[in-house]
């Protein structure tokens, strides 16, 4: 089947797609977007997570065919501004320490991004369940919990609060 939808702003299409295919899949491999990353593919870990629709979502376990008309947006689709520069929040993950083998990175960004828009100054608890569905094994959670604050401060221009809680 083919697969018709606007992907970062742009128009996709996949060809030959089977219709049990992942989102997923057809982003990393048919679409050459590979930002998005497989790990579990039960949707537990996070490292897939992508907008649909203005909706954030495990593209492991949307069916390709359901993105058939839709509009996604990827990890790389944050900082596509056209001069190569970083979005605030991908800017404020690496000024934190908060990548170390990038796996879980992605996702953990697009969740932030998708806090960030809900509520542009969270307090920790808030920060701590929205990225609850994303998984790390690298690098603790404290610096993760301090790039989101860094980049809730950075895109309403206070100071980033400190301290976990």
């Amino acid at each position: 089947m083919r697969v018709t939808c606007t992907v970062n702003g742009s128009p996709a299409v996949a060809d030959d797609v089977w219709e049990g295919e992942s989102l997923l899949f057809v982003l990393r491999e048919r679409l050459g977007l590979p930002g998005s990353k497989n790990a579990c593919e039960q949707g537990e870990c996070g490292s897939c997570t992508v907008y649909l629709d203005g909706v954030v979502v495990c593209a492991c376990l949307v069916a390709a065919g359901q993105a058939q008309g839709r509009d996604v947006r990827t990890v790389e689709g944050l900082a596509a501004k056209g001069d190569g520069a970083l979005d605030a929040v991908q800017q404020a993950f690496l000024d934190a320490g908060a990548v170390q083998c990038g796996f879980c990175t992605p996702g953990l960004i697009v969740a932030t991004d998708d806090l960030l828009r809900r509520e542009p100054a969270p307090g920790d608890l808030a920060i701590r369940e929205a990225l609850a569905g994303n998984l790390c094994r690298c690098t603790g959670y404290e610096n993760i919990l301090d790039a989101v604050r860094l980049a809730a401060a950075r895109k309403t221009g206070g100071a980033p609060e400190g301290g976990a809680g």
